[in-house]
């Protein structure tokens, strides 16, 4: 502490070294120790400490707390020092506060009323300090109290600059707390002629002030444009010694220029044709500069002159509409495609993905396709390599397809593995979009899997089944070159896939040759079962069962070989077993008309966008570029992404075309897969659509209303204040007690959807978070809370669920809940998340209810009023009578029970308006039976209700739920 000495503090000085000659760490601590029982017993006993030894012990506090020690007192006496004249002693005032005093602290009232104070100071070296303070903390508190002092000072005519720059900062700060901090109207119009201010450290704190005002109402400050524009030009247009203080290395206003490009790029292009021209004016100039021999050879300079003129690249991309600039750009960025310097390299190579995407610049970008190309194969850093493969995926279009597709697929072959996967997801999209003759996509496909088996998902093969059973004209090529490549003594698993669905569909094109005859086909595939996964074999039976149709020479020797098999037989595989004897008898039991009925050939896929596509938007991290081709030829986003439907695997069944199911479908573990939950939907939200239909979709068609049923959810969605965060009211919670999807939550920044999905004591719930605005959320999580005894009754396993949520998209948390015991309290989702740099947490129920763990039961009349009277003692029944809310329809009724989980059992009750109803509650260790009788008095319009259960509180807690649906 260079300060120490100077000051006079000899105490403080001695204290330090003392504490720095220790030998070991308990010494340190005795000596700590010390030192805090001395300072406590100055501060308690003696009364006449002057400012000077208050502040030398508050910096003994600073220090020791520095070392790792917590510090439970002093803070009053720091606060005292903040009312000193003294610049020492008041600075030495706010470090500790700034440190040591959190937002919630008592003492906070007193710290605001005296920044207040020193913010009307004459004296600017205090003013200062206040504000140095109130950036550092930044509470919400502070913002309250102070925010209409700190733009007071941005905006007087009377504030000196260095004040006034503190002030831009310090309110940029409160802003990112509390937005709504700086009124609108008044203050806009001064808070943008700051860019006109005379002093340039003001312009650039200025700058950054209101490109944050900006982001959150542009159309509120767009008089920022012109004189942003106006700015720019001056410090673009001057020699460095024009602004002396404020060049870099040669370099006139390096910082401020990017601000100010960045603030520009918010907004499109000027309208006003002379604001217009002297922008493009200021890009001309910055490019022509770019061009010019280095005034110094030192790397800041470099660094200085390239920040500004990628600035001015992006911003000429944003614009997107003069031909020359982009051209230019581009040239220019060509340029740096061979610098011997990494970085430039790579920014050069991600910029030029954007403009492969304008319609101006996409032919200029192609003639550095050989660089690129070089660029993939000879770069050593593996993050320069992704952005070469970006680069080739953007400027790849009908002209070049075949030639980047190939060089791909032979870089592929030695390719990091970080990035095969992506890798192999463009080949196969760019295979698809640009397949002149598709034969050609057909052989780029079967090449991936050889080349890169153990990264081409599922959407891959699907896709490529999809598109052969699509197209008369390829499906001969296909079961040919399939057939071949199964020849290969080493072929992946993905590849015995693709073969096999292919030859099950279409192996009779090619079995007159006596090289590919049935029984060769049949061998062929045959051959390569025992090395493949049960997902693999399951679809190999499927492919047999088409034999036996396609070929019935070799039916014996399918049925001998592998039905009749004990391997098959007696497998431990419950869906290979059954699936071995459904064939068996199939084949053995139907007549061949019957056999070519059920096995008949697959019929065309409904015309859909590919699902690669929208896997390959899933893995790209936000800011990198994931246009095919340029803008007026691009697809539209709503065929890409519109619903989570078509990017499902369960999308392409195997080769059996009736009665089955993918065996790699979740559905083969035991648990059907009945919502899609197994495939997470998409990222982003329909292109076009109103944020505030979001999810809305994802509930469309559901079994139950589920559509109309969240549309009313969210319409109905109350939200609450409890403990200061937003908890779904209790009217909106009750519409998921006979409904298991819908709208949970929303609010103007969120919605939140459920979709779930029930067996037994088992439960998977999809949470589908959507962003309603046009700003990302950051910092997202959402953790899962038990509350009160819910933690030994229920186990949670929630996945991770993404943290970043672009504007106007949608990502979804899959939560694996177990019920163990009865349960009448509910897991709490508690979301957290950063929104134009403001805290947002909001906490809401989960709707897992304990009823939709009951499965509905059937019984006869004398099986239910036998068991009825079983459940006889008073501890067993709840009984409850209410007045009906919403109608007495019988349908309506008996829809209500259905969803609740019970049966409806009719022709029970002697009185033929009654409802009865069994259902058996699942936990991990016990089964509970349920029994129900609702009575209506419709004369009256009361409903008596009776559940009887032989499980404590079980029958209070269903009676309670089922009440709330009446």
């Amino acid at each position: 502490m260079p300060a120490v000495k100077g000051d006079g503090m000899r105490g403080l000085a001695v204290f330090i070294s003392d504490i720095r000659n220790c030998k070991s760490k308990e010494a340190e601590i005795k000596r700590i120790n010390k030192e805090l029982a001395n300072i406590r017993s100055k501060f308690k006993g003696d009364k006449t400490l002057d400012g000077y030894q208050k502040k030398k012990y508050v910096c003994k506090l600073l220090f020791i707390f520095l070392l790792g020690h917590d510090i439970d007192f002093g803070h009053m006496e720091a606060v005292n020092l903040l009312s000193s004249n003294k610049y020492t002693e008041k600075q030495i005032g706010y470090l500790f506060i700034s440190v040591l005093v959190g937002a919630s602290s008592d003492l906070m009232k007193l710290v605001i009323q005296c920044i207040k104070n020193d913010l009307v100071s004459r004296n600017p070296v205090h003013v200062n300090l206040a504000l140095q303070c109130v950036a550092n903390i930044g509470s919400h508190e502070m913002a309250d109290g102070l925010g209409l002092e700190i733009p007071k000072l941005l905006v007087s005519g009377d504030t000196i600059d260095a004040v006034k720059q503190s002030s831009a900062l310090t309110l940029l700060r409160l802003l990112r707390t509390s937005p709504d901090i700086l009124p609108m109207g008044e203050w806009t119009s001064r808070v943008i002629h700051l860019l006109n201010d005379q002093h340039l450290g003001v312009v650039t704190s200025a700058a950054s002030l209101i490109e944050s005002l900006v982001k959150k109402n542009p159309e509120e400050y767009k008089g920022c444009v012109s004189l942003a524009v106006s700015r720019l030009s001056r410090i673009v247009t001057s020699s460095y010694t024009d602004l002396q203080d404020y060049t870099y290395y040669f370099v006139p206003a390096p910082w401020l220029s990017v601000k100010l490009l960045r603030l520009l790029q918010n907004y499109p292009p000027p309208e006003d044709p002379a604001v217009r021209a002297r922008l493009t004016e200021c890009l001309e100039t910055i490019l022509n500069k770019a061009q010019e021999p280095p005034k110094s050879k030192k790397v800041q300079h470099s660094n200085a002159k390239n920040a500004v003129l990628f600035e001015a690249i992006n911003l000429i991309i944003h614009m997107d509409s003069d031909p020359n600039l982009l051209v230019r750009a581009c040239n220019q960025l060509g340029q740096f495609l061979q610098h011997r310097e990494t970085n430039l390299r790579y920014l050069a190579l991600e910029s030029m993905c954007l403009l492969a995407t304008s319609e101006f610049s996409h032919e200029a970008v192609k003639k550095h396709q050989e660089t690129v190309i070089t660029a993939l194969k000879t770069e050593r850093d593996v993050s320069v390599r992704q952005r070469a493969v970006d680069l080739l995926y953007a400027m790849c279009d009908r002209t070049n397809a075949e030639e980047i597709v190939g060089e791909m697929l032979e870089y592929l072959e030695s390719a990091d593995y970080s990035i095969r996967e992506e890798m192999v997801l463009k080949v196969a999209i760019l295979a698809e979009k640009y397949a002149v003759d598709y034969t050609w996509y057909v052989d780029v496909i079967l090449n991936l899997i050889r080349i890169a088996g153990d990264y081409v998902s599922e959407e891959v093969w699907y896709r490529v089944i999809q598109i052969v059973i699509n197209r008369d004209d390829v499906q001969g090529y296909a079961a040919k070159t399939v057939f071949e490549a199964l020849q290969a003594p080493a072929c992946h698993e993905n590849m015995v896939k693709v073969g096999g669905y292919i030859l099950g569909e279409f192996g009779n094109l090619i079995a007159g040759d006596p090289r590919s005859s049935p029984a060769v086909q049949f061998q062929l595939l045959n051959s390569k079962f025992h090395l493949c996964g049960p997902s693999t074999r399951g679809q190999l039976l499927s492919t047999y069962i088409k034999f036996i149709n396609l070929f019935p020479e070799i039916k014996q020797q399918i049925q001998e070989q592998v039905f009749r098999s004990d391997n098959q037989l007696r497998n431990s595989d419950v869906e290979l077993q059954q699936r071995a004897i459904e064939y068996l008898q199939l084949s053995t039991v139907a007549s061949a008309d019957v056999l070519a009925t059920v096995l008949e050939e697959m019929p065309p896929f409904p015309e859909r966008e590919s699902s690669i596509l929208a896997k390959l938007k899933k893995k790209k991290p936000t800011g990198v570029t994931e246009n095919v081709e340029p803008k007026e030829h691009r697809m539209p986003a709503t065929q890409i992404n519109n619903s989570v439907d078509q990017t499902t695997p369960t999308s392409i069944p195997p080769a059996v075309s009736i009665g089955d199911k993918p065996v790699s479908s979740p559905s083969s573990s035991g648990s059907a897969d009945l919502l899609g939950l197994g495939s997470p939907p998409q990222t982003a939200a329909p292109s076009g659509g109103a944020a505030s239909g979001l999810l809305v979709d994802v509930f469309e068609g559901l079994a139950g209303g589920g559509g109309s049923g969240g549309s009313a959810a969210a319409s109905n969605s109350v939200p609450v204040e409890s403990n200061g965060l937003n908890v779904t009211s209790d009217d909106n919670f009750s519409r998921f007690v006979c409904k298991n999807n819908g709208v949970v939550f929303e609010n103007d920044l969120l919605q939140i959807g459920i979709k779930s999905e029930y067996l037994q004591n088992l439960a998977r719930i999809g949470v589908f978070f959507g962003n309603k605005t046009s700003f990302q959320f950051t910092a997202f999580s959402c953790d899962l809370s038990l509350p009160g005894k819910l933690c030994n009754s229920v186990i949670c396993h929630p996945k991770p669920v993404d943290t970043v949520i672009e504007g106007g998209a949608q990502v979804q948390q899959l939560i694996n809940i177990e019920c163990t015991e009865v349960f009448e309290e509910q897991p709490l989702l508690n979301v957290k998340f950063l929104y134009s740099g403001a805290q947002q947490k909001i906490s809401v129920k989960l709707p897992c209810l304990i009823n939709k763990f009951i499965e509905p039961i059937e019984m006869n009349e004398n099986q239910f009023f036998s068991r009825w009277k079983a459940l006889s003692v008073p501890a067993q029944e709840c009984q409850k009578i209410f007045k009906a809310k919403f109608g007495m329809e019988t349908e309506q009724s008996k829809a209500k029970i259905l969803g609740f989980g019970m049966s409806a059992l009719e022709g029970i009750d002697p009185n033929p308006n009654n409802f009865v109803s069994a259902g058996i509650l699942h936990m991990r260790n016990q089964q509970v039976g349920c029994l129900l009788r609702l009575e209506p008095n419709i004369p009256a319009q009361m409903y008596r209700l009776t559940i009887r259960t032989n499980k404590e509180d079980l029958s209070r807690i269903l009676c309670e739920l089922l009440a709330t649906q009446f």
